[in-house]
């Protein structure tokens, strides 16, 4: 296997971790409005990420820092091109993570509501545009024979994208409504429970759909086996989600991300970012990546850095991993 194969296979590996890990994330934020009923709940729900939110958007920046020294031709093809929408994810990352630090540094209603608002957009947004980025990035944008983006923002808002963003969305809510069955006690472990359930079927009726049209269009028999796995994971997820198994329940809702998302670079690969409008055109691992030397010493960096923040993460989520509950949040923690 060449290098810009591995580091093609790298890149997946970040974009699945951060989807993982980010997507609970996204999905936890957006439970605030759909779940919790007064602000002790919002506070549960927002307990239970607080310690790691920061460090799971770790994994973008080493995602967008890896494309960035990798496939320099892909990077700047994609954020030329892709640049409104990867504005708006910024922009919302940034204000979440204000909205995270600042919600509780003053004990006004009006204050706290207007953060956890912030919280709720700016975590439903994101979840729904990097569907709509990754389903362009496989469907295939205009790319011209000089591997420059010359089509529009309407041209990214086609149906397959736009079902790509639904798929994201639910998913990632569903995944957060699992980890918060799972992070919570009492009733809100509960009606998480029930809120999975109805938010799992409908992810199930988007991703089929999604997937199927993926595999129709680009699919070979790996991202078939793929498909598979993503789909019997999340029905999977759903019957230990009523079984009450909330951690089994997590850890397949994990699982059809995971596959889901390797369906897509299956998909992709050899090619990183396909022409739509003439083949010969599409970006691919040989004439969008860096030099040889240059991925040398990128395998070398990554294989001495990886482990260690791996371990640091583990860690975090081991130290967290208690339950919490609205008894364990005070009436005045200002």
């Amino acid at each position: 296997m060449e290098l810009h194969d591995v580091w093609f296979v790298l890149i997946a590996v970040l974009w699945t971790g951060y989807f993982f890990l980010e997507g609970f994330d996204f999905g936890v934020g957006i439970l605030t409005k759909l779940l919790a009923r007064n602000r002790p709940e919002k506070r549960v729900l927002i307990n239970t990420i607080g310690p790691v939110w920061d460090g799971n958007e770790v994994w973008l920046l080493t995602a967008g820092g890896a494309t960035f020294a990798a496939f320099p031709e892909w990077y700047a093809t994609l954020f030329s091109g892709f640049y409104l929408p990867l504005l708006a994810i910024l922009v919302c990352l940034i204000v979440r993570g204000v909205a995270f630090e600042y919600r509780a540094k003053r004990p006004e209603e009006n204050w706290q509501r207007n953060w956890e608002t912030a919280i709720f957009w700016t975590s439903l947004i994101p979840a729904f545009l990097w569907g709509v980025a990754f389903g362009n990035i496989v469907r295939g944008v205009k790319i011209d024979r000089n591997f420059e983006y010359v089509g529009n923002v309407g041209d990214l808002l086609n149906p397959y994208a736009l079902l790509g963003g639904l798929v994201t969305l639910t998913l990632f809510t569903f995944h957060g409504a699992v980890f918060t069955a799972l992070k919570t006690v009492g009733d809100i472990r509960e009606r998480a429970r029930r809120l999975a359930l109805w938010v799992g079927l409908v992810t199930a009726v988007f991703a089929v759909i999604f997937l199927l049209w993926t595999q129709v269009d680009s699919g070979d028999g790996k991202s078939l086996v793929a498909m598979i796995v993503a789909v019997l994971a999340l029905v999977a997820a759903l019957v230990a989600n009523q079984a009450g198994r909330e951690g089994w329940s997590f850890a397949l809702s994990g699982v059809t991300i995971v596959a889901a998302v390797a369906m897509l670079f299956l998909s992709l690969f050899p090619n990183v970012m396909p022409s739509s409008l003439n083949s010969d055109w599409s970006l691919t691992v040989t004439n969008a990546s860096s030099t040889p030397y240059t991925l040398k010493i990128m395998t070398w960096c990554a294989g001495v850095a990886t482990p260690i923040v791996l371990l640091y993460q583990g860690w975090t989520y081991w130290v967290f991993r208690k339950r919490i509950g609205t008894q364990h949040i005070a009436e005045a923690a200002h």
